[in-house]
């Protein structure tokens, strides 16, 4: 059997960084914006609209499905003006041929105006929010380059998102901060923001030392590093999700869609998550930098993970390249042995490689650094999944004998 990626199999995602690295807050935990070292040959950190519109174009033409969702991430994207984001509207439009175009836009929203409101609501883009939770804990890391603090700034932003009735998500990490109060944390979404959608994200890096600074991240085997004091802990990280979830079973199953517990029912019920770090298989989601360059995934923006540029090779061939197929096989087969005979392996599937950094009871490398955390929660919430993965199949069923009627 071919170990080439099958395109049919699910839809492609090529996330596109129109000002790359480029930002204008200085996060402590980003993880990005040392990206700008990959370009220090003094071009400017620019998508052109050239470039755009062969990606637009190419990136309509990959997909076999009927939707095509394209995502613009940074670094900040609305660091580019909004005339660049109506001409790749037009762009969409001139290439769409039939197929139905979806837009997400992933910012900081500071730079957000009443004239970005109209064109995101008139367009029906979605916007992925990021912010950390209440003013204290969002402050603590989500600053400006000059330490000046971004939450009311954000916080009007989002105000202005619903006056404009502009559809939103809200991103925020988990650190050791936002860790240490996860009901303070999950209702300030949920009560102050009236906000339905959530994604937790676990913040989880290293600091490995060269001779430039601080480098975050990717650390070979046999490199020393520390952990990023803004870490969060495997323990703190089971009990964050423990915590939440237990809120969110009582008062909020079918209000509130929390992505890690979505993606966790996937699994259970056997359906592929919506969330690659939960699912069995990774690899269909790459990154394009702000001159055409792709590399495997968001988190891998390294040259080992280089997969070649637009302006020269094609989208599905390097997504269905010898490179981009390794990467894939990665996940599985980076699997150890503890992780292999763990009851829980199909609930995580060993979640983000980037984590696996940590040894198993026998010394075996390749362990997530998050595990006892994750194992602490699928104990926890096994019996509610059971319950859930039983609900969701009776409904399907009523649907079912519905649709025989």
């Amino acid at each position: 059997m071919s170990n080439i990626i099958n395109p049919f199999a699910r839809p492609l995602y090529v996330m596109a960084k129109p000002a790359g690295a480029h930002c204008n807050l200085a996060c402590d935990y980003c993880y990005y914006l040392e990206k700008q070292k990959l370009y220090q040959n003094g071009e400017k950190h620019v998508m052109s609209d050239q470039l755009t519109e062969v990606f637009v174009r190419e990136y309509i033409q990959s997909q076999f499905t009927r939707e095509v969702n394209f995502t613009w991430h940074g670094g900040e994207p609305m660091i580019r003006p909004l005339d660049y984001y109506k001409k790749v509207v037009r762009w969409q439009r001139q290439y769409a041929e039939g197929r139905a175009i979806l837009n997400c836009l992933q910012t900081n929203s500071t730079l957000l105006t009443p004239e970005w409101c109209r064109f995101l609501h008139d367009e029906g883009w979605l916007v992925g929010i990021s912010i950390d939770g209440p003013q204290d804990m969002h402050d603590a890391y989500r600053t400006r380059h000059n330490g000046a603090p971004t939450w009311e700034k954000v916080m009007r932003a989002i105000e202005m998102l619903d006056r404009y009735q502009v559809e939103w998500n809200a991103m925020a990490v988990v650190n050791d901060i936002t860790a240490s109060r996860p009901l303070d944390f999950y209702r300030f979404f949920r009560d102050e923001l009236e906000c339905m959608y959530l994604q937790f994200t676990p913040v989880v890096e290293r600091i490995h030392r060269h001779a430039d600074g601080r480098h975050l991240a990717h650390v070979m085997d046999g490199e020393e590093y520390s952990l990023a004091p803004f870490s969060v802990t495997p323990e703190a990280w089971g009990e964050f999700l423990c915590t939440v979830f237990d809120e969110w079973y009582r008062n909020d199953v079918g209000k509130v869609f929390v992505q890690t517990f979505e993606a966790t029912l996937a699994n259970w019920v056997g359906v592929t998550p919506g969330v690659c770090t939960l699912s069995d298989w990774c690899g269909h989601a790459a990154v394009m930098e702000h001159n055409g360059d792709i590399y495997c995934c968001d988190h891998f923006v390294f040259p080992e993970y280089y997969l070649g540029n637009i302006r020269n090779r094609g989208i599905l061939d390097m997504m269905n390249s010898e490179r981009q197929t390794a990467f894939a096989n990665m996940k599985t087969k980076g699997l150890p042995l503890q992780c292999k005979q763990c009851q829980w392996q199909f609930a995580c599937h060993g979640e983000c490689p980037r984590n696996r950094f940590a040894k198993t009871k026998d010394g075996e490398p390749g362990l997530n650094y998050l595990c006892k955390g994750y194992q602490r929660f699928f104990e926890h919430t096994a019996p509610f999944m059971e319950q859930l993965k039983k609900d969701f199949l009776e409904r399907e069923q009523a649907y079912q004998n519905e649709g025989i009627k």
